[in-house]
């Protein structure tokens, strides 16, 4: 494939970041320009300028992109996490636990103690958006009562949630990141354990089992409506009309994911991951150079395809065949596969955790990046852990 051709493939993302971070730097205000809208300037663009096929067969492309099973899946997981932070909100639950952590933690040490909570469950459940359902609404109610930035309480929540995904035992990246590069899970929590300790400065053990993140909201869903009608927060009907109402507080995000799926899959069908992968693989030189490809290949995949998993199971085998050819160690190839495509994700605005988040403290996705430290933080250390041959046992 061309240069012209493969950097065209990638036209779609350009168009997307130039309507809607230029428009809104142009506005001087970020509301002024609604995501969903520039994703469908951008998806009707990809769609338009898409060659070798008729429009239908154009639509389908994009269509099939938008209904993948991971996709849907997670859609289904907006639904339930909506209807189960309105309905817990709506039987005062929300405020309950906000008092209780503002009893129990004094005002210095409430971000600190929601980052160790976030961190504390993302690992033993291996899901970020599982902890982001979890404790996004009581962020946002301690902002709330606190007069904080919610933002930035959204945004603690978020980059503890990215810790647990990149550490857990059961956390999908991890299996994919340590069967593609042929190593075992313990052998990659070691090397991890040199790259997230100097950037979260905590010490965990790890759980052994965790449950499915449907599995959790369902039971929850089903506790707010049992204790709600019990304590006489509403009645059946009142559940039902809260649980409707977080449905359809949802639909602005559902939509997002949906159009982010299908202008990816045209991008791919296009060429442009073929592209990336390329143009990163083809002046490889030296160990070093090694390792920092792999990590800017996984990066970039993640960002044209939001999904740390996909974009793990994307690049593993050609990460996997660069790391026998300079000679790497396969448990720091799948540590620097896991841990570049969290902190991707943690920073992209229309990744599903960062939009889940946002959605569910009701601001803007842009607003929440500037205060992503962790994943920031994290992704500093691990580029030095490549410049600087560290820990050197796994180097």
């Amino acid at each position: 494939m061309s240069n012209k051709r493969g950097l065209f493939a990638l036209s779609p993302l350009f168009v997307f970041v130039f309507v809607y971070l230029v428009g809104s730097l142009a506005a001087g205000d970020f509301y002024k320009i609604p995501l969903t809208v520039a994703f469908l300037i951008a998806s009707v663009y990809a769609i338009t300028t898409t060659t070798g096929a008729t429009l239908k067969d154009r639509i389908s492309h994009f269509t099939r992109g938008a209904s993948t099973g991971n996709l849907i899946l997670m859609l289904w997981i907006f639904v339930m996490a909506g209807a189960f932070a309105s309905s817990a909100k709506d039987m005062g639950s929300i405020d309950s636990t906000v008092n209780l952590t503002l009893s129990l933690l004094p005002g210095n040490m409430i971000l600190a103690g929601l980052f160790i909570a976030s961190c504390f469950i993302s690992i033993s459940i291996g899901t970020s958006v599982g902890t982001i359902v979890a404790l996004t609404p009581i962020a946002a109610g301690i902002a709330l009562s606190t007069g904080s930035n919610t933002a930035l309480l959204t945004a603690v929540v978020v980059g503890g949630a990215f810790f647990g995904d990149n550490l857990s035992f059961i956390s999908d990246t991890t299996i994919v990141a340590t069967q593609t590069q042929h190593c075992r899970m313990s052998d990659k929590f070691r090397v991890n354990l040199y790259l997230t300790l100097p950037a979260a400065i905590l010490i965990l053990i790890s759980a052994a089992f965790g449950m499915n993140v449907m599995a959790v909201l369902t039971l929850g869903l089903l506790m707010t409506g049992i204790i709600g009608i019990w304590s006489g927060s509403y009645d059946l009907y009142g559940w039902f009309g809260s649980m409707g109402k977080g449905i359809t507080g949802m639909g602005e995000l559902i939509i997002i994911t949906m159009m982010a799926g299908g202008l990816l899959e045209i991008i791919r069908i296009n060429g442009g991951i073929d592209y990336i992968i390329g143009k990163l693989t083809r002046h490889v030189n030296g160990k070093r150079g090694a390792e920092l490809s792999i990590a800017a290949l996984v990066s970039l995949v993640n960002a044209c395809t939001a999904n740390n998993t996909v974009a793990i199971l994307t690049v593993g085998e050609i990460s996997k065949d660069i790391g026998d050819r300079y000679g790497l160690d396969n448990r720091k190839c799948a540590s620097i596969l896991d841990t570049f495509s969290c902190c991707m994700q943690g920073l992209l605005p229309y990744g599903a955790q960062v939009l889940m988040a946002a959605g569910l403290a009701q601001v803007n996705p842009i607003n929440i990046i500037p205060y992503l430290y962790y994943p920031l933080t994290l992704g500093f250390v691990a580029l030095m852990s490549i410049l600087l041959r560290y820990p050197k046992k796994y180097s």
